[in-house]
C-alpha cells in the first residue's frame, strides 16, 4: 500500500520485467495470500457489524462503550476498503490487464489510510481514559465530563478526516515528492504522538491492576483493552512501518503479509470482546450479547451518557 508513481495497485508495484520473463505470470502465493485476506476481510465486516448493532441498539451506554462503538466503525471501514482493493489487485492479476485507474487506487488507499489511523486515534484516547480511571478514580467518578467520550470521538474524527485530507491534495495534486512529504509527516505523527501514550498507558494499567488496588475492578475490560492494543502492535503496526520504510527505499520489496496482518487487525476485536465476555470457570456457551454485556456492563463501569 504505497502511492508510487508507477504502482498499478493500492498494494504494491509491478516489478520491472527483464528478457524472457512472463509479465502475467501468476504467483499462486500471492493470490493465496489475497484469497485469506479476502475471507478475513468479509469475516471481520461481520463480526464489527454485529458490534455496532449490540453497543449501537442493545447494550446499556457508558464512556468505554462509545469509544469501542467508534473503533467498530473504523474498522468496518478499513475492512471494506480493503476488500474492493483485494478484489481489484486479484482481478488485475488474473486478467492481466488494468481494471482501474492509478488515481482511482491511489484514492482506496487514502481512504483506508484515513479509517487505519482514526482506529490508532480511538485506540489512544481508550488506553489514556482507563488509565486515569485507575490513576483518579475520584477524579473520574465524580467530576469527568458527561459527553467526554463523545467530544473526544468527535474531535479524533476530525482530526483524521484534516490529516487525510491534507495528505490527499497533496498526493492527487501535486508532485511525488510533496505526496512523500506528506505520508512521512503523518506517520511521524503516528508514531511521535499517538503510540507512545498508547503503550505507556498499557503498560501503567496492567501494573496497576496486576499489583495495585484490592477494590473490585472491572478486569474483563481491562483485559479486552490490553488485547486489543497488544494485537494492533503485532499486527497493525507492521503495515505502517513498512509504508513509512517505503517512503524511503522505493525498491523495497513489497509484501502482501502486511496488509493481511492489518485485515486480521481489524477483524479480531469482535472476536476479543466475545471470548473474554463469555469466559469463565465453568464451561458454558453463552450468546453474543451476553457476553459483550458482561464485558461492557461490568462492575466498575459507570453507566452516564457518553
Amino acid at each position: 500500500m504505497e502511492l508510487n508513481q508507477t504502482s498499478p495497485s493500492p498494494t504494491s508495484p509491478v516489478p520491472e520485467t527483464t528478457d524472457g520473463e512472463d509479465p502475467c505470470r501468476i504467483e499462486v502465493t500471492d493470490v493465496a495470500v489475497d484469497t485469506v485476506t479476502l475471507l478475513i476481510c468479509l469475516c471481520g465486516l461481520v463480526g464489527n457489524g454485529a458490534v455496532l448493532w449490540l453497543l449501537g441498539f442493545h447494550i446499556r451506554r457508558n464512556p468505554i462503550t462509545a469509544y469501542i462503538l467508534n473503533l467498530a466503525v473504523a474498522d468496518f471501514t478499513f475492512l471494506l476498503f480493503m476488500v474492493t482493493s483485494s478484489l481489484l489487485y486479484m482481478m488485475e492479476n488474473i486478467f492481466c490487464s488494468t481494471v482501474v485507474s492509478l488515481t482511482y487506487l491511489r484514492s482506496l488507499f487514502l481512504l483506508s489510510l484515513f479509517s487505519y489511523n482514526m482506529g490508532l486515534y480511538l485506540l489512544t484516547a481508550i488506553s489514556i481514559e482507563r488509565c486515569v480511571s485507575i490513576l483518579y478514580p475520584l477524579w473520574y467518578r465524580c467530576h469527568r465530563p458527561q459527553h467526554l467520550s463523545a467530544v473526544v470521538c468527535a474531535l479524533l474524527w476530525a482530526l483524521s478526516v484534516a490529516v487525510i485530507a491534507a495528505v490527499t491534495s497533496l498526493c492527487l495534486l501535486h508532485e511525488h515528492e510533496h505526496c512523500q512529504i506528506a505520508l512521512i509527516s503523518m506517520y511521524v505523527l503516528n508514531f511521535l504522538f499517538f503510540a507512545p501514550p498508547m503503550v505507556i498507558s498499557n503498560v501503567i494499567l496492567f501494573i496497576k491492576v496486576l499489583c495495585g488496588s484490592k477494590q473490585r475492578q472491572p478486569k474483563r475490560l481491562y483485559i479486552v483493552i490490553f488485547l486489543t492494543v497488544l494485537f494492533f502492535l503485532i499486527f497493525g503496526v507492521p503495515l505502517s512501518i513498512w509504508n513509512f520504510l517505503q517512503q524511503f527505499n522505493s525498491t523495497l520489496v513489497p509484501s502482501q503479509v502486511f496488509l493481511l496482518l492489518a485485515c486480521i487487525n481489524s477483524s479480531i476485536n469482535p472476536f476479543i470482546y466475545f471470548l473474554v465476555g463469555s469466559c469463565r470457570r465453568h464451561c458454558s456457551s453463552v450468546s453474543l450479547q451476553v457476553a459483550f454485556r458482561r464485558v461492557f456492563e461490568e462492575t466498575g463501569v459507570t453507566t452516564i451518557s457518553s
